[in-house]
């Protein structure tokens, strides 16, 4: 689902011409009835719209006398190759997803026939603190913190899964029942969550040595959880494929402006003067890709950090390679990042 489903949704009171404007606004050619628990009453689609006003209905007349009242459906985890075959047979479009008898999403005949799925499992770490970020984080975890109306945390899961990935674990510590109850088992956002939760913080590797014995044996990636970033998943986790070394670690330029003139010199005679030079590094972004090789034989409840981590595969002469990104990328870690992400996204989605 590469877009937001929840903006399809009309409530019984809805007029037609409230369906509509949603149908011509989101060009999807369909809009979904519900109740306030998302309990399925009927879909719209422009041509029932069309009908109802042959049959001389008005624009001002309830939603309900138009819509579809027995659509076709599907729970939320069925394959794509079943959808696909659904929806060829029964001449359809789009089928919206269910659990439970509740929607929790949609699909359509383009989506799962243009997407990949990736089964690579994505771990993303939001455990920390957020110490720089107080008195924001006194009473919410830092990926929890809203840009544009959304938790850091959600701005980046429906990343992954517009890119494909469903499979989410996600690691918590402080204040962690504020992120098990917003996203659940994740079913409402198309995605499979499941949650790995530190008693004592151990570091940005040592979540590792936590995840389920049934993860996926493929590679997975890591991310910070206070990152806000458009890069390409798809593109990393198909150079690390490409390569297959044990890690994979994403990097980007970083530019530190020295605020003086600085002299070289030999002894007291000068040999050069660079007024305010420039110095160019390359920086760990926080973004990772690791071989089941490794994150499956990081110790439980054992302290160590991602960097610690990848030198000791080095120390082995196991590759580790950087991926360079040049999408936009913030590390959410001070105010003043917090200020600028408030900018920021109104770009971004």
């Amino acid at each position: 689902m590469s877009y937001e489903w929840k903006n399809l949704l009309l409530t019984p009171s809805s007029t037609i011409l409230d369906a509509l404007a949603i149908i011509n606004k989101e060009s999807l050619k369909v809009a979904l009835v519900v109740r306030q628990d998302h309990y399925l009453m009927g879909v719209v689609t422009d041509g029932d719209i069309r009908r109802g006003l042959l049959k001389h209905l008005s624009l001002s007349d309830s939603v309900s006398m138009v819509m579809n009242t027995n659509p076709i459906t599907a729970e939320f985890d069925t394959e794509n190759k079943v959808l696909i075959a659904l929806m060829a047979s029964r001449s359809i479009l789009f089928i919206p997803l269910m659990k439970g008898g509740t929607v929790v999403g949609l699909e359509t005949m383009q989506g799962v026939l243009s997407k990949p799925i990736y089964e690579n499992p994505v771990f993303i770490m939001a455990g920390g603190f957020g110490t720089r970020l107080r008195p924001l984080t006194e009473c919410c975890p830092k990926p929890m913190l809203k840009v544009g109306g959304k938790p850091i945390l959600e701005l980046l899961l429906c990343r992954f899964i517009k890119a494909g990935f469903k499979n989410i674990y996600i690691s918590t510590h402080y204040m962690p029942e504020q992120i098990t109850n917003y996203f659940g088992d994740g079913s409402a956002w198309g995605a499979n969550i499941r949650y790995v939760h530190e008693e004592t913080p151990l570091g940005t590797g040592g979540a590792l040595g936590l995840l389920p014995t049934d993860i996926p044996t493929l590679p997975l990636i890591m991310i910070n959880g206070d990152i806000l970033t458009t890069v390409d998943f798809e593109r990393l986790i198909d150079f690390h494929n490409k390569y297959q070394p044990a890690a994979t670690m994403c990097v980007r330029d970083y530019e530190h402006q020295i605020p003086f003139g600085v002299i070289s010199g030999d002894g007291h005679r000068i040999i050069k003067m660079q007024e305010k030079p420039i110095q160019r590094y390359l920086v760990n972004a926080g973004i990772y890709v690791v071989s089941p090789d490794v994150f499956r034989n990081v110790p439980s409840q054992k302290y160590i950090d991602m960097p610690t981590l990848l030198e000791q595969q080095i120390a082995k002469k196991q590759d580790v390679l950087m991926f360079p990104l040049h999408e936009y990328w913030l590390d959410i870690g001070r105010i003043d990042d917090f200020n600028k992400a408030q900018l920021d996204i109104k770009g971004l989605v």
